[in-house]
Parts: structure tokens; C-alpha cells; sequence
């Protein structure tokens, strides 16, 4: 949820705004075209690290949204 996707995503042609869910993501928080050639780019380019995922979901998503301040453009 919390980065932006700036390219086309199956259900979101225009891509992905910052803190809204993607259309893809599924009601256990994966996601439905993991593997498949329709994902974008840049979610297979994000690997988890231990920096970023800590030890928890709260953790992750406030280290993400941090990137995506310093990122925004």
C-alpha cells in the first residue's frame, strides 16, 4: 500500500497512488499476479530486506512510506 506504482497495473492503467491498496493485492495481503509477466517491474525489483521488513508489518509499511517521501518527485 504505502509506495506508489507509477506504471500500468491490470485494473489500474494509470498506476498505483501512494497509500491507496492495489487492486491486485488479496484479502491475505499477497499478491494476485505474483509471477506473472502482467506485474510491474518494480514490485519484483523491491526485495525485502531486514532493513526495511523489521520485525513487523507496522514496521515495513513506515519504512516504505519514508522511501517514498524521500523519493517523490
Amino acid at each position: 500500500m504505502a509506495p506508489s506504482i507509477s506504471s500500468a497495473i491490470p485494473g489500474m492503467p494509470q498506476g498505483k497512488p501512494a497509500g491507496v491498496p492495489c487492486v491486485q493485492l488479496l484479502p491475505d495481503l499477497r499478491c494476485a499476479i505474483f509471477g506473472s509477466p502482467q506485474r510491474p517491474a518494480v514490485c519484483g525489483s523491491l526485495q525485502p530486506s531486514v532493513e526495511m521488513c523489521g520485525k513487523d508489518r507496522s514496521h515495513a509499511i513506515q519504512w516504505l512510506s519514508a522511501l517514498e517521501a524521500a523519493t517523490a518527485g
